[in-house]
């Protein structure tokens, strides 16, 4: 299976402030590929700024060392955002399922609204 990390989840599993479900750990533990997307760095990034967030320094190293690969935003990933219902009006969220959808992944999330959208989808509640 190829995963798609939302950024929750990238903190949960970084930060330990909280483990993914059972089946989402599981998931991830047996994985054949680990992505999360550029865009969990820009949300990271400007939650941060805002001071809603505080990562490590060596956050993005600490990804890559658990052998999560990033995955960068294409342009057809933001074309097909126009494709998507508005099930849900976040935009880094609705990147990342165009970003699954296009890639063929499967999105773990913690997000139940996400579901709504023609995506696989590891619940990681």
């Amino acid at each position: 299976m190829r995963l798609l990390l939302d950024t929750q989840v990238i903190l949960w599993e970084m930060g330990d402030a909280r483990r993914v479900s059972p089946s989402a750990e599981q998931a991830i533990a047996e994985a054949d590929e680990l992505w999360t997307s550029v865009l969990t760095f820009a949300e990271v990034g400007i939650k941060t700024s805002i001071g809603k967030l505080a990562v490590p320094p060596d956050f993005r190293h600490r990804i890559e060392a658990a052998g999560v690969s990033v995955l960068p935003l294409d342009v057809s990933h933001g074309l097909a955002v126009a494709d998507l219902p508005l099930h849900h009006r976040d935009p880094f969220d609705r990147l990342l399922v165009a970003q699954a959808r296009s890639e063929g992944l499967t999105l773990v999330t913690a997000d139940r609204r996400l579901a709504a959208y023609d995506v696989p989808v590891v619940d990681a509640r």
